[in-house]
């Protein structure tokens, strides 16, 4: 903390507790307690019950959130193949080169998701490219939006790097598919994971472009607790969200651990 004296430490907390509370605890503590709740009718949820996590654990919840699981896995994977190597060319171009691909791989988070939804829509509705009614638009609509994240985190971190390791390797004949394989991605390796892990929590929150997209048979989390909320049914979506909440911070604290073996490498 930049603050040194101890009258302007309090004052930052103060200040910290007044925003984060309000603003990012208490709504996701709402969740909580509604999760639980059999009614709301006052200030506080009266009645206990974890009837709605039976519901949300089985069922077509439980086929729900494996589809979330499997888009946002399959999504993160290809997006950060595909931000990678645009990353690692736009690294070799000249800075006007630099700055198109920049704006075509942030051009899908500059405009709406369900933009984005539409686009794939129509783009993927006719035959030779007939997607639409598969799962595979799904997983590309998420992979759309989620690359030009795990660019920007790739290219950021391709900067960093300490160019001397590459010259080293290189002045010692390694061929170039050598020095990247064995000394550039290996060094990249905890912004990848970090990337990766951004894309799947964008992935498995995403719902805009989804509801345009998904076919019956292929319903991810964040569509079922649309549905529970939109016929009523509070409380189930609210132990959907927790559900889904502790999903993803799951695969992202196993990301985490990965990442942190890989900075001590």
């Amino acid at each position: 903390m930049l603050v040194h004296s101890r009258k302007g430490k309090w004052a930052t907390w103060a200040v910290f507790f007044v925003l984060f509370l309000p603003l990012f605890a208490l709504p996701l503590l709402v969740v909580l307690a509604a999760s639980f709740a059999t009614n709301w009718s006052s200030a506080f949820p009266s009645g206990f019950t974890t009837g709605h996590y039976t519901a949300a654990t089985r069922g077509e919840s439980l086929q729900a959130l494996t589809t979330s699981l499997v888009t946002a896995v399959t999504a993160s994977l290809l997006a950060l193949l595909v931000g990678t190597w645009a990353a690692l060319a736009a690294h070799g171009l000249g800075k006007r080169g630099r700055r198109v691909l920049d704006t075509l791989f942030m051009l899908p988070v500059a405009v709406p998701s369900v933009v984005v939804g539409l686009a794939i829509l129509v783009a993927f509705s006719k035959p030779p490219m007939l997607l639409n009614g598969t799962r595979w638009i799904v997983v590309l609509a998420h992979t759309v939006l989620v690359t030009a994240f795990a660019y920007q985190s790739v290219s950021a971190a391709i900067v960093r790097l300490d160019p001397a390791y590459e010259q080293a390797a290189a002045s010692l004949g390694a061929r170039p598919s050598y020095v990247l394989w064995r000394v550039r991605l290996p060094l990249l390796l905890p912004s990848l994971t970090a990337a990766a892990g951004l894309c799947f929590a964008l992935s498995m929150g995403e719902l805009s472009a989804t509801m345009m997209l998904y076919p019956p048979d292929w319903t991810p989390l964040p569509v079922q607790i649309y549905a529970a909320t939109d016929r009523g049914a509070l409380f189930t979506g609210s132990a959907l969200a927790v559900v889904l909440m502790t999903a993803t911070v799951v695969v992202l604290f196993a990301v985490s651990r990965i990442r942190t073996k890989a900075s001590y490498r």
